[in-house]
């Protein structure tokens, strides 16, 4: 990050000096071979020594538990954190979109209940956004919520809620108009995930994780109080949390899956006909391709900094790193792949997709990343439509009359 102030670089040393005496204990060494369970036990305990240090919630007000610093010095703490593999994924959704939307629009008291638990990782907060019929079309959900009175009464299906097992609590949209337009019938309410009538049945992903999951709610009573924003208001507050979403700040080369030099080694020891594989015209541009695509998606990263730095906010060039990265993920494992040969055939299921370390790991959880956040298809409109400014789909609905 060459763009760094003077100010952000000394930020930088204390946040490294805060680190290094963790690494045994958090980096990605002490996390292979863990099983989800475990990894996640060991993430809240990180967090939790985050919190106590001051570096929970760097961007939250002082009086919930956060150190109301900028999103600058975030996307620092978050580099150095990723770069050592630290467990702090397991809450990115946390404070990410549900928690920074309660400080908008929760009550004084909520706050004070939800926001330091969930700071200190005593608690994980799931969104619940996506269906099994909808799609990427959020206008389009089917989970209902009727007005009882002081209450409301949620009936419905959610999918793909990341980590919502291991969730106390996750923000919800519902459909409370079914007459009005699609936009505007929706509504956001924060739920607890433990109330009677919500079942949760993970999905066992290729690799044998299971970090996304089917969430029921069989009329599940929730109180007026828990909804957050006004009744109608819902999508937008969706579209809210989500841009919330781009200043998590974060990805590097880490969204490759192993680094590049794990590739480089392997293809020095490999062998393609008689000679190293690293002599190799198709090894060394599938190699060639990564560094730079890794140094370009590091200077779309810069301009984000720089962006923040100026008091702006950043475009919508996060659909490009997300584009091409979980793209170059999957040639990088394509390659290391077949440099192993039956090698690569192997499954170690103690190799948790989490802590970048193993090809066939990353090959496998690859196709995950094209979908959550966004398809690829999705981000391939916003990229020609936001920074190309090409004309959007032919819509015959919107044709004038």
């Amino acid at each position: 990050m060459s763009a760094l102030s003077p100010k952000l670089e000394a930020f930088r040393d204390r946040v490294v000096a805060f680190m290094e005496p963790h690494v045994a204990e958090y980096g990605q060494a002490a996390r292979l071979g863990l099983s989800l369970d475990d990894d996640i036990a060991l993430a809240r305990r990180w967090q939790a020594t985050k919190a106590a240090a001051g570096y929970a919630g760097l961007t939250f007000p002082t009086e919930y538990g956060g150190a109301g610093l900028s999103q600058l010095e975030q996307v620092v703490f978050v580099a150095e954190e990723a770069a050592r593999g630290f467990p702090a994924g397991y809450f990115v959704i946390s404070l990410s979109m549900p928690i920074p939307m309660m400080l908008r629009y929760a009550t004084p008291e909520q706050k004070a209940r939800f926001v330091p638990p969930a700071l200190r990782g005593e608690q994980i907060w799931s969104q619940l956004f996506s269906e099994p019929s909808t799609g990427s079309d959020l206008a389009a959900v089917r989970t209902r919520a009727v007005r009882d009175g002081d209450d409301w009464i949620i009936s419905g299906q959610k999918v793909w809620t990341t980590f919502a097992q291991y969730s106390d609590y996750g923000v919800i949209v519902a459909r409370t108009d079914p007459d009005a337009p699609k936009h505007r019938g929706l509504t956001y309410f924060f739920v607890d995930l433990k109330a009677p009538g919500v079942t949760v049945r993970p999905i066992r992903q290729l690799h044998g994780a299971q970090e996304f999951n089917e969430v029921f709610f069989d009329d599940v009573r929730i109180p007026d109080a828990w909804r957050l924003g006004g009744v109608g208001d819902g999508f937008r507050l969706a579209v809210e949390t989500l841009m919330i979403e781009r200043y998590t700040a974060a990805a590097d080369e880490t969204g490759f899956g192993p680094p590049l030099d794990a590739l480089i080694a392997l293809a020095r020891n490999a062998r393609i006909d008689g000679r190293p594989a690293l002599e190799d015209g198709r090894v060394r541009a599938v190699i060639a391709r990564a560094y730079a695509t890794q140094q370009g998606l590091a200077a779309i990263s810069e301009k984000s900094i720089l962006e923040l730095a100026a008091g702006r906010e950043p475009g919508p060039e996060g659909s490009i790193h997300k584009l091409v990265g979980a793209r170059g993920r999957r040639e990088v494992a394509l390659c290391a792949l077949d440099l192993l040969g039956t090698d690569g055939l192997r499954f170690d299921a103690a190799a948790h997709p989490r802590p970048k370390t193993d090809f066939a790991m990353s090959w496998m959880d690859q196709p995950t990343l094209r979908i959550a956040g966004g398809t690829d298809e999705m981000l391939l409109n916003t990229v020609a439509e936001r920074i190309l400014g090409l004309p959007q789909d032919y819509r015959p609905d919107k044709l004038p009359r």
